[in-house]
C-alpha cells in the first residue's frame, strides 16, 4: 500500500512540474511572440519571462523586429527603349503594434515585398529616358519608399528605406556612351586646341607688327640723329672755314664717312671680297646719292 501510494505520489509532482514548467517561456530582445489558445490568436509576449496556462496556451510563432533587408534586381526598359538592370535594397521591419496584421496577413512577406516593388518601378522607368532614370535614381527610390509603405503599412510591416543602388545599362549601350563621351570630349579638346593655336598665331603676329614698328622707329631716330649730328658738323666747319658752302662740307663729311666705312670694312677679317668703283667721280657720285637719300628722309621725318 505504501508502494502504491509512493508511486501515486511521484506521478503527481512529475505532472505538477510539467504543468509549472511548461507555464513559463522567455522571449529574447527585439523579438515577440504570438500565443494562441486552441489555435486562436490570443496575445502578444514581449521579451522576458513570460506566462501561458498549460496545454491551453502555445507559442504560434516568434517576430522579429529588427530591420530586414530585401535585396532584388529588377530588368525593365527606359522610354528610349534600353534595357537596364537596376539592383534595389529594401529595409523594412515589423510594426510592434500591428504584429498581428504582420504575421497572419501575409504568408510571404519577403516575396510579397518584391512584388510591391517590381510594381512600383515599372510604373516609374518606363516612362523615363536612360538620362533622365540616370538623373532621377533618388527620386525612383524615395517614390518606391512612398507608395510601398503607404500599401505595406496595412500587413504591419514599415518601410524603413530604399536604396536604387546602381543603375546598369546593357553593354551594348554602355560602350555606345562611353564612345559618345569619349567623342565629346576629344571636340572639347580639339576646340581647346585651335583656340590655343589661334591665340599663338595672333600674338605671333602682334609681335611682328610691334617689332617692325619698333625697328622703323629706331631707323628714323637713328636717321634724325645722324641728320643732326651732321647739321651740327657742318656749322662748325663754317664758323673755321669762311666761305665754305653747306653742300661743300656735306660732301667733305660723306667722303670721310664713305673712307671710313670702307677702312672698316677692310678690317673685318669675315669680310668677303667686295669690287667698288674708286675714281673721284664715283666718290662724287656716291656722295651726291647719300645727301639725296638723307633729304628725302628728312623731309618724310618733317
Amino acid at each position: 500500500m505504501d508502494i502504491v501510494a509512493l508511486v501515486l505520489l511521484a506521478i503527481v509532482a512529475v505532472i505538477v512540474l510539467s504543468l509549472v514548467l511548461g507555464s513559463f517561456f522567455t522571449v529574447n530582445t527585439a523579438q515577440v511572440a504570438v500565443i494562441s489558445r486552441f489555435g486562436k490568436f490570443l496575445r502578444v509576449a514581449d521579451p522576458g519571462l513570460n506566462w501561458k496556462v498549460p496545454y491551453f496556451d502555445s507559442v504560434a510563432g516568434l517576430v522579429s523586429l529588427r530591420v530586414n533587408q530585401i535585396t532584388l534586381t529588377m530588368e525593365t526598359k527606359t522610354k528610349d527603349n534600353v534595357f537596364v538592370t537596376i539592383p534595389i535594397s529594401v529595409q523594412n521591419r515589423v510594426r510592434p503594434e500591428k504584429v498581428y496584421d504582420a504575421y497572419y496577413k501575409l504568408s510571404d512577406p519577403v516575396a510579397q515585398i518584391k512584388s510591391y516593388v517590381e510594381q512600383v518601378i515599372l510604373g516609374h522607368v518606363p516612362g523615363m529616358t536612360l538620362d533622365e532614370v540616370f538623373a532621377s535614381q533618388s527620386s525612383i527610390a524615395a517614390a518606391v519608399k512612398q507608395e510601398l509603405d503607404a500599401d505595406m503599412a496595412t500587413f504591419g510591416y514599415e518601410i524603413v528605406n530604399v536604396l536604387v543602388t546602381d543603375i546598369v545599362p546593357d553593354q551594348k549601350v554602355k560602350s555606345a556612351m562611353n564612345d559618345i563621351n569619349a567623342a565629346q570630349r576629344e571636340q572639347v579638346a580639339a576646340n581647346a586646341r585651335g583656340e590655343a593655336e589661334k591665340i599663338l598665331v595672333v600674338k605671333k603676329a602682334e609681335a611682328e607688327a610691334e617689332s617692325k614698328a619698333l625697328q622703323g622707329q629706331g631707323i628714323a631716330n637713328q636717321r634724325k640723329a645722324i641728320i643732326e649730328g651732321l647739321q651740327v658738323s657742318i656749322e662748325q666747319f663754317q664758323k673755321v672755314v669762311d666761305g665754305a658752302s653747306s653742300k661743300d662740307v656735306m660732301q667733305l663729311v660723306m667722303v670721310t664717312q664713305y673712307f671710313d666705312t670702307l677702312k672698316s670694312i677692310g678690317e673685318n677679317d669675315k669680310t668677303n671680297t667686295l669690287f667698288l668703283s674708286h675714281s673721284p667721280g664715283a666718290v662724287k657720285d656716291v656722295s651726291d646719292q647719300i645727301m639725296e637719300a638723307m633729304v628725302i628722309a628728312a623731309r618724310a621725318n618733317g
